[in-house]
């Protein structure tokens, strides 16, 4: 047996026999979900926090996940390559961006090692696509006819833009426009990078255009859980940052966001709302991933602390940022990694108000798993307006030891109904009244 083998047996019996204990500590606190949720307090977890993640399977023929009722599902494409992210363009062509965490050639600890072992097995790390994916659907029956390579030889692509005559992508290591004409099968034209991030860690960089069309907003998340490496490396990360088209003037919107992924404008307000992946280590809901309107110069507490100012001593602290922290708008619960985010109109799922729809990629690092469904909160007056309703499960075995899919990216379809990306099961799926 190679040392390899033996190292990542020991870390499993390691992370088993640390999850039992916690459960038996811990036992099965209450989700922290809503506008007010009740969060216990914080108890550091040491050198191997937590690490639970069921084994990716994927879809057997016919199975599906499970709507709400009054609403169905079906396969608008399958066949993907770990699809993360979806934009429609006007003329109804649906793109997705193909990519994933590209494994470390370097682990600094053992928790790295164990880290990158279990997000394997779930599917979260290896080869990246790279790519973005055009798919047609010709005759209007809700499944994609047309399957072809849009764009290749990306950076790790996640968000995507169009305005006008110019296509923009997020890569990991910065945001680039390209030329585009209205129509096109495929881009091959050089691009422009226009601002450089700092790739690694959250590497995932979604965008969206402003109303009028003149400013980009980009999520970029930390480089580490809680600025282990000192604040020197994440400067310009855990922030939204918005980037003038016009002026080319570029600068962080809002920080203290420790991984901002999804955008969302509500209409209502014209307020930039985003979801946003917590810190790890803590326990099973503490903090809780949440959903929060994003306001302009405003820090949310990332490294300091968290919800209502409450402060990580594992972090050197700063009193002053700590005092100006805002407290987010509505816990998403404990890990559930939120990472889709799309505004869903009125009349769009039968029974379903004005809201959001929230694509819950799944936890990795609790005893008893979280999210791993598409989930949505109902609006009223701009604001979240009552507790979360489920628009898609059954990604999940009962028994948690299998994974058949991992919603990610979610957006409205070119003919009304909604669109998630599960990057377990290589499928685009498409929800629509029964």
């Amino acid at each position: 047996m190679s040392f390899s083998s033996i190292f990542a047996r020991g870390v499993a019996l390691v992370g088993g026999t640390a999850l039992r204990l916690r459960r038996l500590r811990d036992g099965n606190p209450t989700p922290a979900w809503g506008e007010t949720p009740a969060i216990p307090a914080g108890k550091p977890q040491g050198a191997i926090p937590t690490l639970k993640m069921p084994t990716a399977q994927g879809w057997a023929e016919g199975q599906l996940p499970i709507a709400a009722p009054g609403l169905k599902v079906n396969a608008f494409a399958r066949g993907l390559k770990h699809p993360r992210w979806i934009h429609v363009l006007p003329n109804g062509d649906v793109l997705v961006a193909e990519a994933r965490v590209v494994p470390r050639t370097e682990m600094r600890s053992v928790f790295d090692y164990a880290m990158v072992s279990t997000m394997r097995r779930a599917g979260a790390v290896g080869e990246s696509a790279n790519r973005i994916t055009l798919l047609r659907d010709r005759d209007g029956d809700g499944v994609a006819e047309v399957q072809d390579v849009f764009m290749e030889g990306l950076n790790q692509p996640f968000g995507m833009a169009l305005l006008g005559d110019r296509f923009y992508v997020g890569n990991t290591d910065g945001v680039v426009v390209f030329p585009y004409e209205a129509g096109a099968d495929r881009i091959t034209a050089a691009g422009r990078k226009i601002v450089d991030f700092k790739p690694g860690g959250h590497w995932t960089r979604s965008l969206l255009p402003s109303p009028d069309g003149r400013k980009l907003y980009a999520g970029v998340g930390s480089l580490t859980n809680i600025a282990d490496n000192g604040m020197a490396d994440e400067e310009g990360r855990a922030a939204v940052w918005e980037l003038d088209l016009e002026t080319g003037i570029n600068r962080v919107f809002a920080g203290g966001l420790r991984n901002a992924v999804g955008l969302a404008w509500e209409p209502r307000t014209e307020m930039l709302w985003t979801v946003v992946n917590e810190r790890d280590g803590l326990g099973d809901e503490t903090p809780p991933d949440y959903l929060t309107s994003v306001r302009d110069g405003a820090f949310y507490g990332w490294p300091y602390c968290y919800w209502d100012r409450v402060v990580d001593d594992r972090v050197p602290q700063d009193a002053a940022m700590v005092a100006s922290a805002f407290t987010p708008d509505y816990a998403l619960g404990g890990h559930t990694a939120s990472l889709g985010l799309c505004w869903v109109p009125a009349g769009t799922l039968p029974g379903f108000p004005e809201g959001m729809a929230i694509g819950q990629h799944g936890s990795w690092n609790r005893s008893k798993l979280s999210g791993y469904k598409l989930a949505f909160i109902p609006f009223e007056n701009g604001r979240p307006s009552g507790p979360s309703r489920d628009i898609l499960t059954g990604f999940l075995a009962p028994d948690e030891k299998v994974s058949y899919g991992r919603p990610v990216g979610v957006t409205l379809g070119p003919d009304g109904s909604l669109l998630m990306a599960d990057d377990v099961g290589d499928v685009i799926w498409r929800v629509t009244g029964a």
